[in-house]
């Protein structure tokens, strides 16, 4: 298949997903064509079966901000046309789905029908798309697709509530590579970051107020006069000074290490002896896939798609949003030496089933269930 990928191109969890999504596609043989504002981050390898499509904005003084969405489904119908594709798949309803939309009514009144399937990824629908002047636009956006998905059934379900939806919607998890995310030999690594032994707890996220990243800290706070640790925030974002200096005001500057973006997380993870996600709200839970993946037991909220991916007393521990004490309790327990060892295989085995392989098999059957239909 000649397939089109529309996306964020940045750290964010549906660029990701959606970069790795098109790698992954091109190693099967499939053409995969990105068409976005500037490179994906993670496309960070060159495949004979992989195109990237610059979206040019124009900056004529008339236009307060610039058009992006006139130009994206401009640069969607030169790409479908001139690559003769066979189906885009657009990830993030706002603006992606809108501008698809566009794209496909511009290439019907010159006898081209092109498939479109749309992937929800959480705020896109929890955040954005729930703001009252976007919403009608992600509802009919949603149901002009020709397929969508979403990467969590709790996910599927929001939408279901939030929206007057008449379209199915597809359950395809999110997935991690197995081949980059494991437990590597790093042991120097950790003989840095903790040089008496201790144990190493890690979180990775974009630090936004959703991410409560405050409930970390505390957390550790308490961990920490129980046991000997360290702790490693990867990412940055609005919330990264005030959470620096909350460390400082808790006296826990020498013991938390800022670290910022990191691409090859994978490092960090393979030395890690917990991973930290108590958010407010995730849809699916990637970093904590991808940690799982690295044989790192999660403590996470029970909220969204995370008690889909996070099996409480086996993989980790979900505990209420906002429940310091009980996520102190749960990280006490994984980390003592006897239980630590069954929550890293456990961990392990249940990112397995998350294995990209997999995945895309789901995709491309589902694509071609798509095309199909429209025949």
């Amino acid at each position: 298949m000649r397939i089109g990928i529309v996306c964020y191109p940045t750290f964010g969890g549906s660029g990701v997903v959606a970069t790795e999504l098109g790698k992954a596609l091109a190693q099967k043989g499939h053409e995969v064509h990105f068409i976005t504002y500037s490179q994906p981050i993670r496309l960070d390898f060159f495949n004979e079966n992989i195109f990237y499509h610059e979206v040019s904005i124009s900056s004529y003084p008339l236009f307060q901000y610039p058009p992006y969405e006139s130009a994206l489904a401009g640069r969607m119908v030169d790409v479908v046309k001139h690559a003769n594709l066979d189906l885009l798949h657009v990830h993030y309803a706002i603006p992606h789905a809108t501008s698809a939309y566009l794209a496909k009514q511009i290439l019907k009144s010159e006898g081209l029908n092109i498939p479109v399937v749309t992937t929800l990824h959480g705020t896109d629908i929890s955040i954005v798309g729930r703001d009252p002047a976007l919403s009608p636009v992600v509802t009919f956006s949603i149901n002009e697709s020709d397929g969508v998905t979403a990467v969590s059934r709790d996910l599927k379900i929001d939408t279901e509530s939030a929206f007057k939806v008449n379209k199915d919607i597809e359950v395809i998890y999110n997935f991690v590579d197995l081949t980059r995310f494991y437990k590597q030999e790093k042991e120097h690594f950790k003989r840095f970051i903790c040089p008496n032994n201790e144990k190493l707890l890690v979180h990775a996220s974009n630090f936004r107020q959703v991410k409560r990243i405050d409930d970390i800290i505390k957390a550790f706070a308490e961990i920490r006069k129980q046991i000997p640790c360290k702790l490693l925030m990867v990412g940055d974002g609005e919330e990264r000074q005030k959470m620096e200096l909350l460390s400082r005001d808790l006296g826990l500057s020498d013991d938390i290490r800022f670290i910022g973006k990191l691409e090859a997380i994978e490092e960090v993870l393979s030395v890690a002896d917990l991973f930290f996600m108590p958010s407010e709200k995730e849809s699916f839970g990637l970093a904590a896939l991808e940690a799982m993946a690295c044989e790192v037991p999660v403590i996470s909220s029970n909220t969204g798609g995370l008690a889909e991916l996070n099996i409480h007393g086996e993989t980790g521990f979900l505990s209420n949003v906002g429940d310091i004490d009980d996520m102190v309790k749960n990280a006490l327990f994984i980390l003592k030496e006897e239980n630590l060892p069954i929550f890293k295989k456990n961990a392990l085995e249940r990112a397995k089933q998350f294995d990209v392989n997999v995945i895309v098999q789901q995709y491309e059957a589902y694509y071609h269930k798509v095309i199909d239909g429209l025949k």
